[in-house]
């Protein structure tokens, strides 16, 4: 009987150290994630332009077509890569992360670019439908790998688990769930003006019929918010991410500017605002920065490294 005991306990030891370390990769995942924010609202805000143009029927299964890549990317490719380089160029991933943070501030800043500029127009795609899928598939899928990159990047130098098998578990971890959320908010997104049409032609009751014509109404608004508020967020995570990495390479002149202004932000208010005035006016300078970065950024990325892009992943 004692021995019976005794290996109880011992399971019941077992199983406090396997939930305490489910734990950690949750709260270390949760963390990392919150850390990649801005890559992964862009990701969102990206995704639906791939489903455009294309019939109902076929919208859910493109978005599920792109979250198998976006899959395959992060865990096959970018997940064993994070391992190599955290256990022997640890000194690369500060680099990369700069690196990941500029094209986040140029992204945001061709955008906004972009957004200003007259008179552009895109030209309806036509051809074979099937071939069309394929080639925006893929299109998507690539691009998913350049911000797969950097949300795995940031997610790897944002955690403290010590132990390759536990930084695994927590990068596999942000990988699904990130893509999770990502996507299935992307498919959430591409549906609901069909959603919204349903509900306004069968609802039963007015109430549901005057909410779908709602839906239907607002989606173009929403879409155009969304696009924004990644756009902002990029250049807020990617301004915050050079500028710390300055300030861990010794030229902490600009943070500690940002840091005095928001603190001095911060003490024109009630204590009760101080915290929330001193973080929005941070984000808001990092952002600044990152889009004056990315104004910087454009004709390099434009006519030097765009042309050898095209070049290497043709399509």
């Amino acid at each position: 009987m004692s021995g019976l005991l005794a290996l109880l306990d011992d399971v019941a030891a077992i199983a406090k150290v396997a939930a305490a370390s489910v734990d950690d990769v949750i709260g270390q995942a949760t963390k990392a994630g919150a850390q990649a924010a801005g890559a992964v609202i862009d990701d969102a805000a990206v995704t639906p332009k791939y489903v455009q143009g294309f019939s109902a029927e076929r919208e859910l299964p493109i978005v599920g077509r792109i979250a198998l890549g976006s899959i395959r990317n992060k865990l096959l490719i970018l997940l064993p890569a994070g391992l190599l380089l955290s256990a022997f160029l640890p000194w690369l991933i500060p680099i990369l992360l700069m690196l990941g943070g500029a094209y986040l501030c140029f992204e945001g800043a061709e955008k906004i670019a972009h957004s200003f500029a007259a008179g552009k127009t895109h030209a309806e795609e036509t051809g074979d439908p099937a071939h069309l899928e394929e080639e925006k598939v893929q299109g998507a899928i690539k691009t998913d790998f350049i911000l797969s990159a950097e949300i795995m990047t940031i997610a790897l130098a944002a955690i403290e688990a010590p132990g390759v098998w536990m930084q695994a578990a927590t990068l596999a971890a942000v990988a699904i769930g990130i893509t999770v959320m990502v996507y299935g908010s992307v498919a959430v997104i591409v549906k609901a003006d069909d959603v919204g049409l349903v509900m306004a032609r069968a609802g039963r009751l007015r109430t549901t019929r005057a909410l779908g014509r709602g839906i239907v109404a607002g989606m173009p608004g929403f879409l155009k918010v969304l696009t924004w508020v990644g756009t902002a967020a990029m250049l807020w995570v990617g301004g915050s991410i050079i500028v710390h990495g300055l300030e861990e390479l010794g030229f902490g002149a600009l943070g500690h500017v940002i840091h005095d202004w928001a603190v001095a932000a911060a003490y024109q208010v009630p204590d009760r605002f101080a915290g929330a005035v001193e973080w929005f006016v941070t984000a808001g300078l990092d952002g600044v920065f990152g889009l004056v970065l990315g104004l910087v950024l454009m004709p390099v990325a434009n006519r030097l490294i765009a042309p050898v892009w095209r070049r290497v992943m043709p399509g």
